[in-house]
């Protein structure tokens, strides 16, 4: 641990990207205090604070690596508790564009647990720390202020209703999406960030399932993606304790039925028929769980020329992506990597230094992103020549990727962040999308 005379940090908000960031705090902080809303299981249990736990998750082998770099052995811990960790496209069936993705040893692996037990056990690492103390139970009211800089976090214990101030040098808002930190920032006279938004209208259904053995999908996990004319999918995927997910979602109001028998024949549109038989003859665990998603929202902070010292912001906070990508984990992850390497060089202009990381972390992931959001008719937004350009490009390479592994295994490494979309346009990917893949 490297202090250099720092001595208190405060985290708004113990989810994954909290918790995250407190772990990279810890390196340089003599206390890290992580200050949560909700009173926090001491298992892996669902909490009101995250809605969308109940829904599929996974962690791509990109966070996978970082988390072991922040937590050493992590990931076999989560392997001992039950996780699948498929092998993308050999153990897995990616239908992205209305094309099977070819079966290939693509050496990257998804970690497959539920994300209540996933965030439980990255907490625990966390609260193990010994210069970190996570407080449940906790309201945010907001940062404190001192001379135009923050200097602290003010919050209420719910318990009781005892309002405090947490001295800080640092505070993080890691709230999520809903975070008032804009408001925070216009009360006390600062401009607000720009945002871009891209209405998705996505609704998702999912169903937990225990499987007839005999029965069982030949891959751990089945996903296909939406396509023009049905903008809805799902994911079939193992999860710890032996039982399996079902996340059925919907775009542009086009939203998957809780019903448990119409979410049957809402499936049968997209669900290959051996898939199909298998969730057909599964056991429904408990009712259908049901989550809303209006929009994707990019706050752009690296674009302020005036912020306040002593704060930053990060998680869903900077970005919320549309969630059927499943990348939000990640670039959370890669966010905390980020502010480690900014607290390393010191604290001068931290803010905009952290900010400016972030985006080029934010940046290729929201652009492919929104292009293949965009890809779908249903969805209302500008489609610039580029964009257009870009998704017939992308259309084409899916349609070749059914039958060329290089070009499947390029997708799967775009969409794990281990390679920059631009990935998809080097030279050897072009030429077999010019060959139709027939280039060797």
């Amino acid at each position: 641990m490297t202090t250099t005379g720092r001595e208190q940090a405060v985290v708004l908000g113990g989810s994954m990207a909290g918790l995250l960031a407190a772990r990279a705090l810890a390196d340089f902080y003599e206390r890290v205090i992580v200050v949560e809303r909700d009173e926090l299981p001491a298992g892996p249990v669902h909490r009101k604070g995250v809605p969308q736990s109940r829904h599929y998750h996974t962690v791509l082998l990109r966070a996978g690596q970082v988390l072991d770099s922040l937590f050493p052995g992590l990931v076999d811990e989560f392997v001992e508790a039950g996780a699948s960790m498929p092998n993308l496209l050999l153990e897995a069936r990616f239908r992205l564009g209305g094309y099977q993705l070819a079966t290939v040893d693509t050496g990257s692996l998804a970690i497959q647990l539920s994300r209540p037990l996933l965030e439980s056990m990255v907490r625990a690492r966390v609260a193990a720390l010994t210069n970190v103390k996570i407080v449940d139970n906790c309201e945010t009211t907001g940062p404190h202020f001192t001379d135009g800089r923050v200097t602290g976090a003010n919050v209420v214990y719910r318990a009781g209703g005892r309002p405090d101030l947490l001295e800080a040098d640092l505070v993080v808002d890691a709230t999520g999406r809903s975070g008032r930190a804009v408001a925070w920032l216009t009360e006390q006279g600062y401009p607000a960030p720009a945002e871009d938004r891209i209405k998705v209208g996505i609704a998702y259904v999912t169903q937990l399932l225990r499987l007839d053995p005999n029965l069982r999908p030949a891959q751990d996990m089945i996903l296909v993606g939406p396509v023009p004319g049905r903008p809805n999918g799902f994911v079939y995927a193992a999860q710890e304790g032996g039982r399996w997910i079902l996340t059925v979602v919907g775009m542009a109001g086009d939203h998957p039925p809780a019903d448990p028998e119409a979410l049957l024949e809402f499936v049968a549109r997209s669900a290959p028929p051996d898939v199909l038989d298998t969730i057909k003859a599964a056991e429904p665990i408990g009712d259908p769980k049901v989550h809303k998603f209006p929009a994707s929202l990019r706050r752009r902070y690296e674009h302020l020329r005036r912020f306040p010292e002593g704060l930053i912001v990060t998680g869903d906070a900077i970005c919320s992506f549309n969630p059927i990508y499943g990348q939000g984990m990640t670039v959370a992850c890669l966010e905390a990597e980020a502010l480690h390497r900014c607290l390393a060089t010191g604290d001068t202009d931290l803010a905009h230094r952290f900010f400016a990381e972030a985006a080029t972390i934010v940046d290729p992931v929201w652009q492919f992103n929104a292009g293949g959001d965009l890809a779908l008719p249903e969805i209302e937004g500008d489609r610039p020549l580029r964009t257009r350009l870009t998704n017939r490009y992308v259309a084409r390479l899916q349609r070749i990727a059914q039958h060329d592994p290089v070009v499947a295994n390029a997708f799967i490494r775009v969409i794990g962040l281990l390679e920059p979309p631009t990935a998809l346009t080097r030279p050897g990917i072009l030429a077999r999308a010019l060959l139709g893949g027939r280039s060797r």
